[in-house]
Order: structure tokens, then sequence, then C-alpha cells
């Protein structure tokens, strides 16, 4: 994929409320405003690479683009699992990734339990992939740096929100 390493950042909306609650790995979503503007050589499937939320610190993260086919959605969807424990949610904030490497293409499971270890194998595989020095340089993109506008300085309408988006570097 000629578009990797890929560089995007939007505002945390609420999701479909299943990664805390069933599947015990919470995710952030991006809105369709994101979603809508990948490269057309971005396929759906399993991605991993560097997530910051804010102003915070840099952390793993892995990425699942697509229609979800275990849940049947009819929506495409950007949902980033950050290797990392929060205190709270941080909807309305601004999540900056970065996406690396392609793990796998989407697949559906018969069973939850079989998709939950899906997830979890696709996490340490983030974890061990990340290591390598040409992936450890982009955590320190200037990127990260660049001081994302924080959503709740600005106002609620869809023109000002777009404005926080930037696909692409």
């Amino acid at each position: 994929m000629k578009s990797l390493p890929y560089f995007c950042r939007g505002e945390v909306i609420r999701g479909f409320g299943r990664g805390s609650k069933e599947l015990g790995i919470p995710t952030a979503n991006f809105p369709d405003s994101v979603v809508d503007n990948l490269p057309a050589d971005i396929n759906t499937g399993i991605y991993y690479g560097w997530a910051c939320v804010g102003n915070g610190e840099v952390y793993k993260m892995v990425m699942s683009i697509g229609w979800n086919p275990y849940y049947k959605n009819t929506k495409k969807s950007m949902e980033t699992h950050v290797i990392h424990t929060f205190k709270e949610d941080f909807y309305g904030e601004i999540l900056s990734v970065v996406m690396v490497g392609y793990i796998r293409p989407e697949r559906s499971y018969n069973l939850l339990e079989a998709l939950i270890a899906a997830i979890n194998s696709d996490i340490e595989e983030a974890k061990v992939k990340l290591e390598l020095p040409e992936h450890i340089k982009l955590r320190e993109d200037n990127f990260f740096t660049s001081n994302p506008i924080s959503s709740s300085a600005l106002p609620t309408t869809t023109a000002s929100t777009s404005q926080t988006i930037m696909n692409g570097h």
C-alpha cells in the first residue's frame, strides 16, 4: 500500500458501543468525514501504528477499517484501539494516528470468543512490529507535536469540525 504511512486526525465520536462492553477492547471511532477520505489503496482490514489523544503521549495502536463482518455493519468505520489504559472516555477529543503497517484482511467469525482472540493476536503482533526502527521513528514525527485543535475550542458546526481533520501528511 503506497499510502502507508498514512496520517490522519479527527474528533472521537461514539461508535456502536461494543468495543468495551462486548469485547473488553475499547475503541475510538472516527467520524465519516475521516473514513470517507481514506486513499483508495487503503483496503479494509487491520492496521497497526501510533496514536495520540489531544496533546497527550503517543501510544501503540491497532485499527480496524471496514464493515466488521461479525456484526454485519452496513457502514464502513475506522475503529482505533489505543494500546494503553485510559482513566476515562475521551469522546470529543482529537485523535491523531499514523497507520504504518497492515496486519490482515477483515474476517468473519462464528463465535465472539474467536473474534476476541483474533483481536488480541493483532494487538500482540502490532506491539512487536512497532519495535522495528523504521516504525519507532514515526512515533516521534512532528505530526504528533503539531498541536491539534481541541474540539472543545471549536463551535459545534460541521464546517468547523471538518477543519480539524488532516488526512495525509
